[in-house]
C-alpha cells in the first residue's frame, strides 16, 4: 500500500468466506448491496473471470438507470481475490472514467469471526487518490460493504 496513492477499507463480515464472494459473484446478490441505498443498482454485466466485464447502471429513483460503472476484472483468484478496474472498459478499450480512475483489490480471507474482508483501491496520483477520498470513499465503499456484510449475514444465519 502506498499512502499517497491508495485508499482502504477492513472489515470482519460475520459470514463464510464463500458467501462473501457469492455476494460478489452473483449477479442478482450484487445488486442489492453494490450502490449505496437508497440507490438502486442493476447489473448489465458479471462476469467474475479475468478479462470479464463488470458493467452497472444506477437509479435514483429505480425507474430511471444511468451509467454507473464500466470495468474490467484483472484478477479472479476462486474465492480469495478479485481485483478490476474501470481504467479498461468493459470491451478492454483504455478508458477516462469520471470522477477517477482506480483499480480495485478485493482480498477475503477466513477469520474466527466469518471473512476478513479487505479492500485495497489503487489511483493513479495523489490528486486522484485525493478526490476520491473528497467524493466519500469511506462513506461510500463503508455504506455498500456494510450492506454485503447484512446480506452474507443474513444468509449465514438461515
Amino acid at each position: 500500500m502506498k499512502p499517497d496513492l491508495d485508499l482502504t477499507l477492513d472489515r470482519v463480515i460475520k459470514a463464510p468466506r464463500d458467501l462473501v464472494w457469492r455476494a460478489w459473484t452473483d449477479p442478482s446478490r450484487f445488486e442489492r448491496w453494490w450502490l449505496p441505498a437508497p440507490m438502486t443498482c442493476r447489473v448489465d454485466h458479471l462476469e467474475a473471470r479475468p478479462g470479464g466485464a463488470l458493467v452497472t447502471r444506477m437509479s435514483e429513483d429505480g425507474t430511471t438507470f444511468v451509467p454507473h460503472l464500466d470495468a474490467c476484472f484483472l484478477v479472479v483468484d476462486e474465492g480469495e481475490r478479485i481485483v478490476f478496474t474501470n481504467a479498461i472498459d468493459a470491451e478492454w478499450r483504455p478508458a477516462a472514467p469520471e470522477p477517477v480512475a482506480m483499480t480495485a483489490e478485493i482480498v477475503l480471507a477466513d477469520h474466527p469471526e466469518g471473512t476478513d474482508y479487505r479492500v485495497l483501491v489503487r489511483h493513479g496520483s495523489p490528486a486522484s487518490r485525493d478526490r476520491h477520498e473528497e467524493l466519500g470513499f469511506f462513506d461510500g465503499w463503508g455504506a455498500v460493504t456494510g450492506q454485503l456484510a447484512a446480506i452474507a449475514e443474513a444468509e449465514a444465519s438461515r
